[in-house]
């Protein structure tokens, strides 16, 4: 019987902050500003979905999303970061990257896409990149949908089984199992070299979808200062979405 009342107050939850969202970008437009956030997590985490209800109701002139694929081969002939770089926000924009430049440390080393050297070397450079980005005006947030191992099979299991999700179903998706806990340590490891004070790594607990929407728009949103500002609906669930650091590194799916 609780249901239906979890439904409505989601429901409700999600247009007062999609509200939110639209006031933070009015704001952004008027100031110029370039914002670039980065969402990242295990397969099956829910990216695509929370990005869906993020922009559904953002300006479509200014709010753009990009996916990266598989590089072709005169992209992967070039510095790494070239091919993301035309995609950055321009004055007045709202760019979200569904998955990043963060692929080169995640699904590309532990897939065995890139070589060891190649990883090494987006660590080491990754966070000069972004600090270069922040100096010239470019605001970033990174966030990381983190979900559990049991959460994650039980998400595969239902897009296999779904005819309108079979899209979604790859190698990499097959693999996601039984490489969870390579996953796991190229997840602590980018977390320890590239979270930074200019954009430092902000993580939220996703084991339930509707209510980690939730606690994303938070977060982000009170990352923000913007003109009619509601600070009792931006005000995120610390327990759920926080900044990483080594104090919350026990936080995240082992």
């Amino acid at each position: 019987m609780a249901k239906p009342k979890q439904d409505e107050h989601y429901k409700k939850a999600l247009y007062d902050l999609q509200v939110e969202l639209v006031k933070l970008q009015r704001d952004l437009i008027a100031s110029n500003a370039r914002v670039l956030v980065i969402l990242e997590g295990r397969d099956a985490a829910g990216k695509d979905g929370t990005i869906k209800r993020l922009t559904e109701h953002m300006s479509p002139r200014e709010t753009r999303v990009h996916a990266p694929g598989k590089p072709s081969d005169r992209e992967a002939s070039q510095w790494y970061f070239q091919r993301f770089v035309t995609f950055l926000p321009a004055g007045q924009e709202f760019v979200v990257f569904n998955r990043s430049w963060y692929n080169r440390a995640g699904v590309e080393p532990v897939m065995g896409f890139c070589t060891d050297e190649q990883a090494e070397e987006f660590l080491n450079s990754v966070v000069p990149f972004e600090q270069m980005l922040v100096r010239d005006g470019i605001q970033i947030r990174k966030y990381y949908l983190d979900i559990s191992r049991q959460e994650q099979k039980a998400r595969l299991d239902e897009r296999e089984g779904d005819p309108l999700t079979q899209w979604k179903v790859s190698p990499i998706d097959e693999a996601a199992q039984k490489k969870w806990k390579a996953y796991s340590r190229a997840r602590d490891e980018m977390f320890e070299r590239t979270s930074h004070s200019d954009a430092p790594w902000r993580v939220v607990i996703a084991n339930d979808k509707k209510v980690a929407r939730l606690e994303f728009f938070r977060d982000l949103l009170e990352s923000f200062s913007y003109r009619g500002k509601s600070r009792k609906l931006v005000r995120p669930d610390r327990a759920l979405a926080f900044k990483w650091s080594e104090s919350a590194a026990d936080r995240v799916a082992p």
